[in-house]
């Protein structure tokens, strides 16, 4: 009876020291992707970010419910600044951007796209979604701006901001290139 307490100091122990090890395993994490994972200058990423996860959903746009308004975490850091510009820019001139779809994992991207491959086959699915090796929502350049009047709005400028919409069939999605401010590329037909 006496061993007792003594194997159940060593379980507390054990116990504890697991949770100390996950919780500091899990800041680690953390403090590398902000702090390791960017060179000091702005915009230089230091590896790829195609693993990590952006929102699924936001709050209801304020000016359109069909719409969300997702948080634009996961952009890339440059992309992220440049996209707050342009949406105080927008707020300056009385528009609001929704965030309808912003970055997108390898797997949020390879879901979207193998939908689309179910509904119309390979071939035509490439014309609504691309491959994740392919995307730029992947890569963390890409926004969907709902609703469509808010996207026009970012079309008139016509890469003003660095924003050019790129595909004929989706008057939504636009990517972010600084050199886009001497102006956008001509549009492709299709993702």
């Amino acid at each position: 009876m006496r061993r007792l307490p003594v194997v159940r100091g060593w379980i507390r122990i054990t116990l504890v020291a697991g949770v100390v090890v996950l919780f500091g395993g899990a800041l680690a994490g953390l403090w590398s992707f902000k702090v390791i994972g960017y060179k000091l200058v702005g915009g230089e990423p230091t590896y790829q970010l195609e693993g990590v996860v952006g929102p699924n959903t936001g709050p209801v746009c304020p000016v359109d419910k069909r719409y969300v308004d997702e948080p634009s975490t996961g952009l890339r850091e440059d992309v992220l600044a440049a996209y707050q510009d342009l949406k105080a820019k927008a707020a300056a001139e009385k528009v609001t951007l929704c965030l309808q779809d912003g970055k997108r994992s390898t797997r949020q991207q390879q879901a979207q796209f193998d939908e689309y491959v179910q509904k119309f086959g390979r071939d035509l699915a490439r014309n609504y979604a691309l491959p994740p090796d392919e995307s730029n929502h992947v890569k963390g350049v890409a926004v969907d701006i709902q609703p469509l009047n808010s996207s026009m709005w970012v079309e008139r400028g016509a890469g003003k901001y660095g924003w050019c919409r790129r595909y004929e069939n989706e008057p939504w999605h636009f990517e972010y290139n600084p050199e886009y401010v001497r102006g956008c590329p001509a549009l492709l037909p299709h993702a």
